[in-house]
């Protein structure tokens, strides 16, 4: 039972870590725009400021060692979370927003990275390896929540800063409710501070792969809110899309995870769902609802799945350095990420739109499912990494 109790206390902390810490900003687009604070190029950067944070985050947290480190690491980057959402609310322009969205994805890369090493572990010792992998719906379940909350924000005519503010007290209710139960670091017998730097044949294609999903998924859950907001002129019908692709994210964790364990299934599985999201941010490019509507189920259902089927992959390769190939696939993941918003903003200075920056990006998730194809070990650039 203390293992299950950790494990929601995980889930809970990867639920407010990354959809409010972390996703809260894609909401936020409209209103920041529209309230004159940034325009759409200056948004792309903010957001890539995010995910660069985010890179350094990982790549800090493949240092880890000792308990007492991961303990910190997850803590601090539990609370910096909380106050640098509150924080926001006394942002104004592009400044102030960039430099909280850097620290806010310094701080989920470290809540990421850590509860990762912790939770499958536990999971796995505990006999309940689906309950480990379902700590993965966590964020989808946060994306939903940063939606709805948003939803009834803009009902009631609120701004930006307001938003900020609930976010920041829904999270630090959330935090406190889960400090007593959170993994501790010396759990299971391949706890990070027991990790060997063990070099694994395909952690490097795998790092290479992880980096196309996070350059190609990217996009679209950035500017899906703006997008959509363009799409049906402000009105509330804008505000179901995010929610939406949250809860589809939280569904097809549950959905992969009762698949059955098949000899080199998570590799197909894990082509399937970078395909899928490759056909969800072409369905983007139809500018209609209808369009919308196919992108949030094509690209959310396998979004969060698609990281689960990762983490899993890595694990089969080196079961012994869960921490350390966490943190490099989270690194090579948050350098696609942050080459996402950055196309964007070329897109949108030089086209006006996001139409280039889709295309691009749903192409690379086609040739990171092509990549996993082979079986023919590849060295890419993000394996240097290791």
């Amino acid at each position: 039972m203390t293992a299950l109790i950790r494990l929601l206390a995980s889930f809970i902390a990867l639920m407010m870590a990354m959809g409010i810490g972390r996703f809260a900003l894609t909401p936020q687009l409209p209103h920041l725009i529209s309230e004159g604070q940034v325009d759409l190029t200056a948004a792309g950067l903010i957001a890539a400021a995010n995910y660069l944070g985010y890179f350094i985050g990982a790549l800090e947290a493949m240092l880890v060692r000792s308990p007492l480190q991961v303990r910190r690491r997850l803590l601090g980057g539990l609370w910096l979370c909380v106050l640098l959402t509150l924080a926001s609310f006394w942002a104004r322009g592009f400044w102030p927003h960039l430099l909280l969205r850097f620290g806010t994805g310094v701080a989920s890369a470290w809540v990421l990275v850590m509860i990762t090493a912790l939770s499958l572990p536990l999971a796995q010792a505990a006999g309940r390896p689906r309950l480990g992998a379902l700590v993965f719906a966590g964020p989808g379940l946060g994306i939903l929540l940063t939606g709805l909350l948003a939803l009834g924000s803009n009902l009631l005519g609120r701004g930006s800063a307001d938003l900020w503010l609930l976010y920041a007290v829904v999270a630090l209710l959330m935090l406190l409710v889960i400090l007593p139960i959170l993994p501790q670091a010396a759990t299971g017998a391949h706890g990070a501070s027991q990790e060997r730097p063990v070099r694994a044949p395909g952690v490097g294609r795998l790092g290479l792969v992880y980096g196309l999903y996070g350059a190609g998924y990217i996009i679209p859950a950035t500017f899906l809110s703006q997008m959509a907001s363009t799409q049906f002129h402000g009105h509330w019908q804008a505000d179901l899309f995010w929610p939406a692709f949250g809860l589809a994210a939280a569904l097809g964790v549950l959905l992969v995870s009762l698949r059955r364990h098949a000899p080199d299934s998570t590799r197909h599985w894990l082509i399937a769902t970078l395909w899928l999201q490759a056909a969800g941010v072409f369905a983007c490019l139809l500018g209609s609802g209808w369009g919308l509507l196919l992108g949030v189920l094509l690209c959310g259902t396998p979004f969060l799945a698609c990281m689960q089927l990762v983490m899993q992959r890595s694990r089969e390769l080196a079961p012994h350095a869960i921490q350390r190939n966490a943190g490099l696939l989270t690194a090579c993941f948050a350098a696609g990420q942050l080459s996402g918003p950055l196309l964007a903003a070329l897109s949108s200075h030089f086209s006006g739109s996001l139409q280039l920056a889709l295309g691009v990006a749903g192409s690379g998730l086609l040739l990171g499912g092509g990549l996993l194809l082979s079986r023919q070990r590849l060295e890419p650039s993000c394996a240097a990494l290791s």
